[in-house]
């Protein structure tokens, strides 16, 4: 389905470290934005407040995105192995499975609820991306050419 992404054992590793960067960027302009307005008024205390909430904050959000990256490839990787197919029911179901697993310590009802919503959320985003996948093949379509009448 998706030529362009690494073969399975090694896509585990590149969705960690994709994760983990995009929730390191995220969350240093989050908390860089957040540690300026809470710091003390004057330019030197806002910016000190800012290079130390990045320095404190960013890497845990990248931390937690890069655990959520690795067990939804992980899933992802098992369901194609299982299934022996490589479609979007793959990607819907590990969302669900990632979902409830990171929940686990909160209990089985908030495992079912993360697994439910983990499911609806990575549904919504499948069923988004088949929806543009078929509006942008219609553009490419072979057209029949028009010769003028003589």
């Amino acid at each position: 389905m998706d030529e362009l992404r690494e073969p399975c054992p090694y896509r585990i590793i590149d969705d960690c470290g994709g994760a983990f960067t995009m929730g390191c960027l995220g969350g240093a302009v989050f908390s860089a934005i957040k540690g300026f307005r809470v710091a003390p008024p004057g330019i030197k205390s806002r910016v000190s407040g800012l290079v130390t909430s990045v320095k404190v904050k960013a890497p845990v959000l990248g931390g937690n995105f890069g655990v959520w990256g690795m067990t939804f490839a992980t899933f992802d990787c098992s369901l194609i192995y299982l299934r022996n197919k490589e479609d979007h029911w793959n990607s819907i179901g590990a969302g669900a499975l990632t979902g409830g697993v990171l929940s686990m310590r909160s209990g089985p009802q908030a495992a079912l609820t993360s697994a439910i919503i983990g499911g609806l959320i990575l549904g919504m985003i499948e069923g988004i991306s088949i929806a543009l996948t078929r509006f942008n093949a219609d553009q490419f379509k072979p057209v029949m050419p028009t010769l003028p009448e003589t």
